[in-house]
């Protein structure tokens, strides 16, 4: 599955460079961007960024800290003004979501 990108501002880019230094402490070392995590990135105009994510499973223990963090690392980025993330279960996370290395890195092959 691909991330959605809407970036009117063109800093996608280095949103999703700075998402992948976020891990999931359950599935490390995988980031968010590798085990399909992410599924929009979206800037707009006044510095607005918005990171529509979902989580490994919907009790997740972490949750809060995960989506802290990216709110965090995605508000230092120049240019940001706000950093907002959705959470949702729609469509609900697979194991196929991940890349191919993120497999690899848990040891699922």
């Amino acid at each position: 599955m691909s991330i959605i990108i809407m970036d009117r501002l063109g800093l996608a880019p280095q949103i999703r460079e700075i998402l992948e230094t976020v891990y999931d402490p359950e599935l490390k070392p995988a980031n968010i961007i590798d085990l399909g995590l992410v599924y929009e990135i979206i800037t707009k105009e006044g510095g607005i960024a918005k990171v529509v994510m979902t989580l490994t499973a919907p009790g997740c223990p972490v949750a809060g800290e995960i989506m802290d963090e990216v709110q965090r690392k995605v508000a230092s980025i120049d240019g940001i003004n706000e950093s907002l993330v959705e959470l949702t279960f729609d469509p609900p996370w697979t194991r196929d979501m991940m890349t191919e290395e993120a497999k690899l890195d848990l040891g699922l092959f």
